[in-house]
């Protein structure tokens, strides 16, 4: 049996420590992390010690990591959006084959870059576009390919992004400004522009149209204070009051009393159903002490304590109308692509339930699907001949039972596969997407950012010239 892949972590936040950490616990005969880069103290120990990675491989910066020359196989760069490019370059001049989390970049010109730095390298570079990796997007991709559907016509994919997440992350969280993150057609979309490429081929040509419309200070309710903390006249009526979020998690039990985990939704519907004895619950119920993202996004410490703190000087309890954001709350964008389908991708921040919902009308017959990341997830087929619903089976490895819906726990398989062989044989490199494929969907939200400020038409082929020509 071959050796495990070793395994340098660049960014051991959300993503790094929940996300991909995960992976390598559950199988270290396949990869073990041995050094780790992380700015913040407490989760570059954390990190550290969840893998047992030795104090001489713990590092404050990914160049001090680096500078130390290839001393694993392989490496994960999970840092912030912004600060993707420069490590993952560094990295795969240092001879590294990287993982990298989406967004590629935040600027056209860096995720170009990446792509020629890969191929000069002769690295593989593998973004992190979860989708790809789950039961049910493999099943519609399966589905569309097949030619189950006959031609396709139309497609209308939404992403239906709840409520509560995007003032999370939105409008109080770290992607709510473009000078601090990006466009969100980019941080929210470029999973969905990825799988409408890898179903549908080559865009020829797209336009957009969206707005901040909601979440403005003019639309605050009378009296409204700059945190929901400060006494806030419509706290009983207001969504998005952060307390109830963060400290009571209400939202979160609204979904976790449909999780298919029978622990989950009684814990939930306890916790609904008797507030008043919400902490006594908590203790006796493990399920009903959530701690996990997004909670534990706004303070290192989770305890009930710490969060109060957190809101009461953080960014995460202001109000939602006396924030700095200023990214888009709903966007849509119109494609033709090069098959002669027309495509509408939705997206929005003022759902009930985190899903993506999707639509394809074919020839001989019509997918409909929604993804709910395995949460009451249905996929179907309406075939037009006979008039018979098809219902897919979405049970699976990867069907659910991790983050993404099985997509985390499926990035790093392919990941670890592709590395594998990429170790053994430079030019034997199996994997769902080269760098070159996932440039197509960051192009795609590029454009459509233009295309939105502009209110303008993108041809995509001289779209495509002027992005290589970066």
């Amino acid at each position: 049996m071959s050796a495990p892949l070793s395994a340098i972590m660049i960014g051991a936040g959300e993503r790094g420590y929940a996300a991909y950490g995960p992976y390598a616990l559950a199988h270290p005969d396949e990869i073990q992390f041995t050094a780790v880069a992380e700015p913040t103290p407490a989760r570059r120990l954390r990190f550290a010690e969840a893998h047992g990675i030795a104090p001489e491989r713990r590092f404050d910066t990914w160049d001090e990591l680096l500078d130390r020359g290839k001393i694993a196989d392989v490496a994960l760069v999970c840092t912030m959006d912004t600060l993707h490019a420069a490590p993952a370059a560094a990295a795969l001049e240092v001879g590294y084959d990287v993982l990298l989390e989406k967004p590629m970049a935040t600027t056209l010109a860096e995720c170009v870059g990446l792509v020629r730095a890969a191929e000069r390298s002769g690295r593989l570079l593998q973004v992190a576009h979860v989708l790809r990796y789950t039961s049910f997007f493999s099943k519609v991709h399966a589905i569309v390919a097949s030619g189950r559907l006959g031609d396709i016509v139309t497609v209308e994919h939404r992403e239906n992004v709840a409520y509560w997440h995007m003032a999370h992350s939105y409008v109080r969280g770290n992607w709510r400004r473009r000078d601090l993150s990006s466009p969100m057609i980019l941080a929210k979309c470029c999973h969905d522009l990825d799988i409408l490429t890898w179903n549908l081929g080559c865009c020829a040509q797209l336009s957009s149209i969206g707005s901040l419309l909601h979440y403005r200070a003019e639309n605050a309710p009378p009296g409204a204070p700059e945190r929901c903390t400060d006494g806030c006249p419509a706290a009983d009526d207001c969504p998005w009051y952060a307390p109830r979020f963060y400290i009571d998690l209400i939202p979160l039990m609204h979904v976790a009393r449909r999780s298919p985990d029978v622990g989950q939704r009684v814990a939930a519907r306890l916790s609904l159903q008797c507030p008043e004895l919400l902490h006594l619950i908590r203790r006796l119920v493990p399920a009903a002490d959530y701690r996990g993202w997004p909670v534990s996004t706004i303070s290192e410490d989770t305890s009930p304590q710490a969060r109060q703190h957190a809101l009461e000087t953080g960014p995460y309890g202001r109000c939602v109308y006396r924030c700095d954001n200023d990214v888009v709350d709903h966007q849509t964008v119109n494609m033709a692509f090069e098959s002669g389908a027309s495509v509408v991708l939705v997206m929005h921040g003022h759902s009930h339930e985190e899903a993506r919902t999707m639509r394809y009308e074919g020839t001989r017959a019509t997918l409909r699907g929604k993804f709910a990341y395995g949460i009451d997830d249905v996929l179907e087929i309406h075939d037009h001949r006979t008039g018979e619903v098809e219902r897919m089976d979405l049970t699976g490895p990867a069907g659910g039972t991790t983050g993404h819906g099985g997509g985390d726990e499926g990035v790093m398989a392919s990941f670890v596969r592709a590395a594998s062989r990429a170790h053994a044989d430079a030019n034997d490199r199996p994997g769902l997407t080269t760098a070159r494929e996932s440039l197509e969907g960051h192009l795609m939200a590029f454009a459509a950012d233009r295309a939105r400020l502009e209110g303008s038409v993108i041809e995509m082929a001289g779209f495509r010239r002027q992005a290589e020509a970066c």
